[in-house]
């Protein structure tokens, strides 16, 4: 009965997905499926009430978090932080080293602001535009950006996704992120080295694109803009709670948005609630964003999704699936499973955060220590979400940034974490 159960579930979600109709309302069919099996194992509706309450109440820490991100977001584009790190940033780019140039600083922004999708929004849209003017292979620009914007994605402390995986597994995302750069240093070192050979294959000439007048006719470029960015990354280093140094980062950008951009009060709390709109339509696509209402869509999908833990845990619907699970891993080791779970996961969720929790869900007992655990995900199921081709993990950034689809297999430092982290847990039970 479980098998028929998952296996409904799996085709309703298919379903909306080939559709395009709401997840959430397909995650509430969902919970509909999971409480109805609760029901025919002889539970009560009060007892499934209260599984449902005991698996949301899980997720209480992480949408907390979730909201002060897309406050923080919007904040950081009216009060210029992301724009003047921008503006700072892009004179580095050259056309020797472009398509190095282009990973690199992806990598940077998006582990200053720790979403792909802002980065490539913004540093991505950039690098984009940079490389079409310069002449150089979309395929490998895109690629590259890809692979940027999902480095601070895996590990920046302000990441929702690394701070999914922290709530999920029980575990510190200061100690998550130290393994996670640690584990990445070959692949980060390796993915470098392609783009910067590659670079040299790749014809580009000078871009004519003059990025950083724009975003000076939109805000104050000043280095004042810097500090909800140093607020976070000081507070980090002394493991300060991240919800905290969020809440400092957003009072730092709200003041430097008053005093420093001149913002009106009645419009930076309507940014707070709805995101930012930049007044230069040309810069809409690159830095409209944020705001509470951005996170309501993930937030719904973490709640719900949570609350199916609760009916898994308290029913033993997932036991036997696991089961099998723990005695493939025997043989092969539990982060190949994990790694083969997180393709199947991502193709049937299409997002990262649905794909994130159902891996935990299914995975979460082949590896005893949780810390490693929590790496696992990292390296497996965060990564492997974006190069599923009808996943928005992917698609969005990709679309966002105008790059082509074919950039997905250019996107090496995501194809890299996997496989070498694979090689070095299979080293270690030899």
């Amino acid at each position: 009965m479980e098998t028929l159960f998952l296996v409904i579930f799996t085709l309703t979600l298919t379903v909306f997905i080939a559709l395009d109709w709401s997840i959430v309302l397909a995650l509430l069919i969902g919970l509909f499926l999971f409480s109805l099996y609760a029901g025919l194992k002889g539970y009560s509706i009060s007892g499934i009430l209260r599984m449902i309450a005991d698996g949301a109440k899980t997720s209480k820490n992480i949408l907390i978090v979730f909201s002060l991100v897309g406050i923080l977001t919007a904040l950081w584009r009216d009060c210029g932080t992301i724009p003047t790190i921008i503006a700072y940033t892009v004179n580095l780019i050259n056309p020797k080293s472009f398509i190095f140039m282009t990973f690199a600083l992806c990598c940077l922004v998006s582990f200053l602001i720790g979403t792909s999708f802002g980065s490539a929004a913004t540093m991505g849209v950039i690098c984009v535009t940079m490389g079409a003017a310069m002449g150089a292979d979309p395929v490998l620009t895109g690629g590259a950006m890809l692979s940027g914007v999902l480095f601070g994605d895996r590990c920046s402390p302000v990441s929702t996704s690394a701070l999914l995986v922290s709530e999920l597994t029980g575990t510190n995302i200061y100690d998550n992120i130290k393994r996670m750069l640690r584990t990445a240093a070959i692949p980060f070192a390796a993915t470098s080295l392609i783009y910067i050979f590659a670079g040299f294959f790749s014809h580009t000439g000078e871009s004519k694109t003059d990025i950083i007048s724009l975003f000076a006719k939109e805000v104050n470029i000043t280095p004042l803009a810097l500090i909800p960015a140093a607020v976070i990354l000081v507070l980090a280093l002394f493991k300060v709670k991240t919800r905290y140094s969020m809440l400092c980062s957003i009072i730092a950008a709200f003041f430097v948005s008053l005093f420093v951009q001149k913002t009106e009060i009645t419009e930076l709390l309507k940014f707070i609630v709805t995101g930012y709109e930049a007044k230069l339509p040309e810069l809409s696509s690159m830095l409209d964003g944020g705001g509470f209402t951005s996170m309501i869509r993930v937030v719904l999908i973490v709640c719900i999704s949570s609350a199916y833990s609760g009916i898994f845990n308290a029913t033993g619907m997932l036991t036997s699936l696991i089961s099998r699970l723990e005695a493939l891993a025997d043989k092969t080791g539990s982060f190949a499973v994990t790694v083969f779970v997180s393709v199947f996961t991502s193709a049937i969720s299409c997002n990262q955060t649905l794909a994130i929790i159902l891996s935990d869900s299914l995975c979460s007992k082949l590896e005893k220590d949780k810390k490693q655990f929590a790496v696992d995900l990292e390296n497996s199921v965060v990564v492997i979400a974006p190069l599923i081709p009808w996943s928005i993990a992917g698609a969005v950034p990709l679309t966002s940034a105008g790059a082509p689809q074919a950039s997905l297999l250019t996107a090496f430092f995501l194809y890299l974490v996997p496989l070498y982290y694979l090689f070095v847990r299979r080293k270690r039970r030899v």
